[in-house]
């Protein structure tokens, strides 16, 4: 629900949209414990820590590339991710959403969500192959494939399916190595053997097993951004 409501603020143009309303209706959905930045395209204008999390965000502070404001500017969708503390220090959840105005975005507005204690990302997922079980550590996966409405894991030695869809399995892998090249593809960034030019401006990734992964047009500006070439 909060992020259905998230996604329909981000269908509004910006001219309908203020500050003070977003903040009033951030405080009726959100926890205490949730921090709110607000930015344009290339800095924060708005910041409100919580008790519990405070990335010590300035106004006029620079968006940080990595951070869950840049990914959903970069990407421009809403994207609710993991990133880990090499961006401000702190781990945390961001669940970002652009504000567009004559098709471009020109806002977005995030929601810090704390670690809790003892939590840690997952070091293994468990997928079904045929009528078996195994355990696949997130170091061995090659890249993940949305497939049936379940993601389909890959590595060198396996494939098999997660309950999960590869929307909600994608928050749990680490954002430093797995990147989204694809509405239907994550990779491991350490399993590309080799990364191609295709057509329109897109790219190919020959994987470390010989499979063919396409880099999306819509995906391609930031893949190029977060591998920095």
């Amino acid at each position: 629900m909060v992020l259905k409501n998230f996604k329909l603020m981000g269908e509004m143009n910006v001219n309908q949209i203020s500050t003070t309303h977003l903040l009033d209706t951030f405080s009726e959905v959100f926890p205490e414990d949730t921090s709110i930045a607000i930015a344009d395209s290339r800095t924060f204008i708005y910041y409100k820590p919580s008790p519990v999390i405070d990335l010590q965000i300035k106004p006029g502070d620079q968006v940080k590339q990595g951070s869950a404001t840049y990914k959903a500017f970069s990407l421009r969708r809403s994207i609710f991710s993991y990133i880990d503390s090499s961006v401000f220090g702190v781990s945390y959840f961001g669940l970002s959403v652009p504000i567009f105005n004559n098709g471009k975005p020109v806002n977005c507005v995030t929601a810090i969500f704390p670690m809790r204690k003892n939590y840690s990302l997952p070091a293994f997922f468990t997928v079904k192959n045929e009528d078996c079980w195994y355990p696949v550590a997130v170091s061995n996966i090659l890249y993940l494939e949305a497939e049936n409405r379940k993601a389909k894991i890959v590595t060198e030695r396996i494939q098999g399916y997660h309950k999960f869809n590869l929307s909600e399995i994608e928050y749990l892998l680490p954002g430093e190595y797995f990147i989204r090249c694809h509405r239907s593809f994550i990779v491991n960034v350490r399993a590309i053997a080799e990364i191609q030019p295709d057509f329109h401006s897109t790219f190919l990734l020959i994987m470390n097993n010989g499979h063919r992964i396409p880099v999306s047009q819509s995906y391609a500006s930031y893949f190029r951004k977060q591998l920095m070439f």
